[in-house]
C-alpha cells in the first residue's frame, strides 16, 4: 500500500488526485449503511458531478447554492465546484424559506440544489441525471480565487457573504493537519453538519489533505459515536457532544481508550466540561478558536499542555494580537492565509472590519497569557452560539418586535450545559404570551434561533445614553 505524504500543493482538488493516484483503494468515506468510498472514487466522482455542472451551464465564478441533507453527494458537489471554478455556497438545512429567498436573492447563484422555493431550482439526484459536458483538462485556478462563500452577519443589518479564497481553505486545512498531527491513518468520526465551517472545512478539507478516512453520520447520536470509537482514532465536535458524552453510561474510560484525539470547537467549552472529561476519560479536550470569515485561527497544542477555558496558541502562519485593550483584555485581531477576502458585494463592510497590514477585526474580546494563549472574555457583537451555531441577537429582535403587542425586545445569550449558550428573549408588551409567541416564530426562524425562553418584562435597563444594557439582563435572567 502506497504512503500518503504530506500535500505539497495549495489547491484542494489537488489533494484529491495526488492520493487518488498514489493509494486508489484508500478508503476516504463510510456511510452509517455500509456503503465505502474509495479515493479514486471519489476522484472520478468529483470528476463527472463537475462534467454535470458544466454541462448545466456553470461557469469559473457562479454561485452554487445548496441546501441539502448531509451526504456523500452533497461533499462530492463541494468538490465538483472547486473543480470547474464555481463558488459553492452551504446553506443550513435548518433556514425557513424566507431566510433561503433573502441569501439567493442577494448572492444570485446560477443554481439552487435543494427543495423547490427558486425558479433553477434541482436535486442532487437532478444534478446526477443532467448531460454531461466534454470534460478537458482541469483548469489552474488562482490561489486568490473564491471558492466558498457563507453567510454571517453582526449585531446589525442582514446577513453578509463571507467570500474564502481557494488558499484560504487549503492553507487552513494543511496547517490543522500539521497542528493536529493528522495522517492518512487516521480514522474521524464525522458527526457534524456539512453546512457549516467546521464541518465541511475543518474536517473535510484536513482529512482529505491528509488522505485520512472518515465514518460519514448523518447527525450526532452519543450511543452509535461510543459504538464507533474502536475504529476510529479522532472526534471533532461541538461541546454539545462532549456532555452529551458524560451523560451517556457507555462513555467510559475504556470506551475512549482507541481514540487519540478529541477536539472541541464552535462554541466555547466550559471549563468545568473540560476538566469532567479528563477526569473520566485520562483524555484531555483539544479546543480551538475559529470563525467563518476566518478558518481556525488559534488550537491548543497537540503536543503540549491544552489548558482548560483557553483557545490555545496561534497556528503556524497566523498572527493574534489585541488592540484597543484597557488592561489585558480588548479586541482580537488575526491575520494570515486563513482569513477571508471580503464580503459579497459589500465594500464599506469589508474595509469597516479590517485595520491597516490586513488586521481582521473578529469583534471578540480577548488576552493573551504570558505563556501566548489565547482567552476568550466575551463578544464584542453580543453574538450567540448555541450548539456550535451562531445566532445573531438583532434578527431575533426583529421577528419578535413584529409580534402582536411587542413594544420592544433583548435578546441575549446566557450559559447552557448542553448547548454553550441559550439564547434568551426578554420582551416589552401588552398582552403577551410567551408559548403563543414562541408558535408565531416558528414561522420564520429556524429551530435552532428560538429562545429557549422567553420572558416579560415592564421595561429594558438602560444607561445614561439610552442603550439596553444587556450584562445586566445576563445577570438578571437565566435558564
Amino acid at each position: 500500500m502506497a504512503m500518503v505524504s504530506t500535500p505539497s500543493t495549495t489547491d484542494p482538488i489537488d489533494w484529491i488526485e495526488t492520493i487518488s493516484r498514489a493509494d486508489p483503494d484508500r478508503t476516504w468515506l463510510e456511510t452509517a449503511e455500509g456503503r465505502v468510498i474509495s479515493y479514486h472514487m471519489l476522484n472520478n466522482s468529483v470528476i463527472a458531478m463537475a462534467a454535470q455542472l458544466t454541462g448545466a451551464g456553470i461557469k469559473p465564478g457562479d454561485r452554487v447554492a445548496a441546501c441539502v441533507e448531509k451526504s456523500p453527494e452533497a461533499v462530492i458537489l463541494y468538490f465538483a465546484c472547486l473543480w470547474i471554478g464555481a463558488i459553492y455556497m452551504p446553506l443550513n438545512t435548518g433556514y425557513t424559506q424566507s431566510e433561503i429567498a433573502y441569501f439567493l436573492e442577494d448572492a444570485e447563484p446560477a443554481i439552487f440544489v435543494g427543495d423547490g422555493i427558486a425558479r433553477q431550482t434541482h436535486t442532487l439526484d437532478d444534478i446526477a441525471a443532467l448531460p454531461d459536458a466534454p470534460i478537458v483538462e482541469r483548469a489552474k485556478f488562482a490561489p486568490d480565487a473564491i471558492a466558498a462563500m457563507l453567510y454571517t452577519s453582526g449585531t446589525t443589518g442582514r446577513p453578509k457573504g463571507a467570500m474564502l479564497t481557494r488558499a484560504n481553505l487549503a492553507s487552513n486545512a494543511v496547517a490543522l493537519m500539521n497542528a493536529w498531527a493528522i495522517t492518512a491513518q487516521d480514522v474521524l468520526i464525522h458527526a457534524l453538519p456539512i453546512f457549516h465551517v467546521h464541518g465541511l472545512f475543518i474536517a473535510i478539507n484536513s482529512m482529505t489533505a491528509a488522505g485520512a478516512t472518515m465514518l460519514f453520520r448523518a447527525k450526532f447520536d452519543p450511543e452509535d459515536v461510543i459504538v464507533q470509537m474502536p475504529r476510529a482514532t479522532m472526534l471533532m465536535g461541538v461541546p454539545t457532544f462532549y456532555t452529551r458524552l458524560l451523560g451517556t453510561p457507555a462513555f467510559t474510560h475504556a470506551a475512549a481508550a482507541p481514540m487519540r484525539l478529541f477536539i472541541s470547537g464552535s462554541a466555547p467549552l466550559l471549563a468545568e466540561t473540560h476538566r469532567q472529561f479528563e477526569a473520566h476519560t485520562g483524555q484531555a479536550i483539544l479546543e480551538r478558536y475559529g470563525m467563518t470569515e476566518t478558518g481556525i485561527n488559534t488550537s491548543n497544542p497537540y503536543f503540549g499542555a491544552r489548558i482548560a477555558g483557553t483557545v490555545g496558541l496561534p497556528l503556524p502562519g497566523v498572527e493574534v494580537r489585541i488592540s484597543d485593550a484597557e488592561g489585558d483584555i480588548g479586541t482580537i485581531e488575526v491575520r494570515g492565509p486563513n482569513v477571508f477576502a471580503g464580503y459579497w458585494r459589500n465594500p464599506e463592510k469589508t474595509a469597516a472590519e479590517f485595520r491597516e497590514g490586513g488586521w481582521f477585526i473578529t469583534g471578540d474580546l480577548g488576552k493573551i497569557d504570558d505563556q501566548g494563549y489565547v482567552h476568550i472574555i466575551g463578544r464584542g457583537k453580543d453574538l450567540i452560539i448555541t450548539g456550535g451555531y451562531n445566532v445573531y441577537p438583532k434578527e431575533i429582535e426583529d421577528a419578535i418586535d413584529a409580534l402582536p403587542g411587542v413594544i420592544e425586545s433583548a435578546v441575549i445569550g446566557v450559559p447552557h450545559d448542553d448547548f454553550g449558550e441559550a439564547v434568551v428573549a426578554v420582551v416589552v408588551g401588552t398582552c403577551l404570551d410567551p408559548a403563543t409567541m414562541l408558535s408565531q416564530l416558528r414561522t420564520s426562524l429556524a429551530a435552532y434561533k428560538l429562545p429557549k425562553a422567553i420572558h416579560i418584562a415592564r421595561e429594558l435597563p438602560r444607561n445614561t445614553m439610552g442603550k439596553v444594557q444587556k450584562i445586566v439582563l445576563r445577570e438578571r435572567y437565566n435558564l
